[in-house]
């Protein structure tokens, strides 16, 4: 399903055939709710010519993590399950400005955290291909809902991952921009030094349509890059460098033979393919759980039973307030990292844990910019394996966090990456191709998926 199927119907047409798409494909738990009275308003009036644009009467869904109306935000949590939105996301404003019209709001693990959609206060989102395997995190939901052909894109937040293994995991295409490319005003922050606004879609021509309108500067969002999106360098060198650490033993076997057979077609596009090292690359895990839990932890801390968000009934002083209304509202997931990341910023292991991990970062930072002083493009999976069983790593955290061992060096260092369908596993299982680029490369990218694209 693409974009271009959308433009010469009814909106209302369009928008009616995507609610029925979505309820016919509720056992999937990829939506939480639907927009419906608001997406048949808007849809009335780009019938009447009041509103035009790019992608006019194209329906979409959103991550039930960005500030959208026309339903609750909830960031699949009991924290937020009733809250309505007073303003918009910027990308969800732009996106709309367009002609596009949001029909739903996608399933998540609570606050994004998560590898698996399984941490979601709504119940899991149950894999495109097999649905006893789990979409991936934490924008299961959003990948799922393109996947499924329920819309031909979904936007997602991606902090470590959370759009590019979903992507991989279903089969459709994900991006993660540079930092700072989309402004994150009005969506749930997770951590603020590595979240991006991306999206999902059937293509790289469509994802690079939705990513060109979303992207630009907010004064709302003092992280906003004052680059255009078309403002990209171009891969001239035409050198792409394949990352040996993640192609080396552990990795699934179906998930090597699709990278390979990809960077085979990039080969016949006239792309000279060399093995790269990326030695920090072994580190970038616990850099990432030392400094998201930190910054998760401080995001968090506003939730307090006070202000907005989920209040315990059974609170009698302030001090049961605050505890019971975050025990109550927030998930387990959420309680491991606020206490993982109030222990390594706690007196005493500040330096040992926290600091130590930023000194490492920059190490990964600088790793990555020597690479790209001879390469255009690093290539690797984007997850050791294909989706895994639903409840298979429930009950082991590091089993979980380490699905995100190759999407997490890009994040740290605000590179940015995307996920391109590569093939399918032995088990008829979508496996995704890890693309990263240099810092404002991003459309370059998806052009050089593109060709990719056409060849095949």
């Amino acid at each position: 399903m693409k974009i271009q199927d959308f433009l010469d119907s009814s909106a209302i047409d369009n928008v009616k055939k995507a609610l029925e798409r979505a309820k016919s494909h509720s056992e999937s738990g990829a939506l939480i709710s639907l927009t419906e009275e608001r997406a048949m308003e808007r849809a009335k009036l780009v019938d009447a010519g009041e509103i035009s644009g790019r992608l006019k009467g194209v329906p979409f869904i959103v991550k039930d993590n960005f500030l959208a109306f026309g339903g609750p935000t909830t960031a699949a949590s009991n924290m937020l399950k009733t809250f309505d939105a007073p303003v918009q996301a910027t990308a969800v404003e732009k996106l709309e400005a367009e002609g596009a019209i949001c029909i739903g709001k996608a399933n998540l693990d609570a606050f994004a955290h998560g590898g698996s959609t399984e941490n979601s206060a709504f119940g899991p989102t149950k894999n495109a291909v097999d649905d006893q395997r789990v979409a991936g995190g934490s924008s299961g939901g959003s990948a799922v809902s393109v996947a499924l052909d329920i819309v031909p894109f979904a936007l997602g937040s991606d902090t470590g991952g959370s759009i590019r293994q979903p992507a991989s995991f279903n089969g459709v295409v994900g991006v993660k921009p540079t930092y700072g490319m989309v402004s994150r005003f009005g969506v749930v922050a997770m951590a603020s030094s590595t979240d991006t606004i991306g999206c999902f879609a059937t293509n790289a021509a469509d994802a690079d349509l939705i990513m060109e309108i979303m992207a630009g500067q907010d004064r709302r969002d003092m992280t906003t890059l004052t680059r255009s999106w078309q403002d990209s360098p171009s891969l001239s060198r035409k050198k792409v460098g394949v990352i040996r650490q993640f192609m080396a033993d552990g990795i699934d076997a179906d998930v090597k033979r699709a990278t390979t057979d990809y960077v085979e077609k990039l080969k016949k596009l006239g792309y000279e393919v060399e093995d790269v090292d990326l030695d920090m690359a072994k580190y970038a895990l616990a850099i990432y759980y030392i400094i998201v839990p930190a910054e998760v932890m401080s995001n968090l801390a506003r939730y307090d039973g006070v202000h907005y968000g989920h209040r315990s009934e059974s609170a009698r002083t302030l001090v049961d307030l605050y505890g019971k209304s975050r025990d109550e509202g927030f998930e387990l997931e959420n309680k491991r990292r606020i206490m993982i990341g109030s222990f390594v910023l706690s007196s005493g292991f500040f330096d040992a844990y926290y600091l130590k991990a930023q000194k490492a970062r920059a190490l990964l930072i600088n790793e990555f910019k020597q690479l790209f002083e001879q390469y255009d493009v690093l290539v690797g999976p984007v997850s050791p394996t294909p989706a895994f069983r639903l409840g298979e790593n429930t009950a082991d955290p590091i089993k979980m966090y380490l699905a995100d061992v190759m999407t997490v060096p890009a994040s740290i260092a605000g590179l940015p990456a995307m996920s391109i369908p590569a093939g399918v596993s032995s088990e008829g299982l979508p496996v995704g191709v890890q693309l990263i680029g240099n810092h404002h490369a991003d459309h370059s990218l998806l052009m050089l998926a593109q060709e990719v694209e056409e060849l095949a």
